[in-house]
């Protein structure tokens, strides 16, 4: 295996660990809005704030990416 191909096993690794991070976490705000019997507007703002994370962090991988290809970075 060559160092390229190793690389781009790690950022891959990574990045589907971050996916079943952010999966495992909103399995467990579900299970804590449910017990905790959250009002709809509450459950709104907190997965709209979860939703804005992940986009964000989405948003960053796209950008590193354009950069990367782009020779910027």
């Amino acid at each position: 295996m060559s160092l390229d191909q190793i690389e781009l096993l790690e950022s891959m690794g990574l990045k589907l660990f971050f996916v079943a991070i952010f999966l495992l976490i909103g399995l467990a705000i579900q299970d804590v809005l449910k017990r905790g019997n959250v009002p709809k507007f509450g459950r709104f703002i907190v997965w709209l704030v979860l939703f804005l994370g992940c986009a964000g962090f989405i948003a960053k991988g796209i950008i590193e990416a354009a950069w990367e290809s782009g020779g910027v970075g």
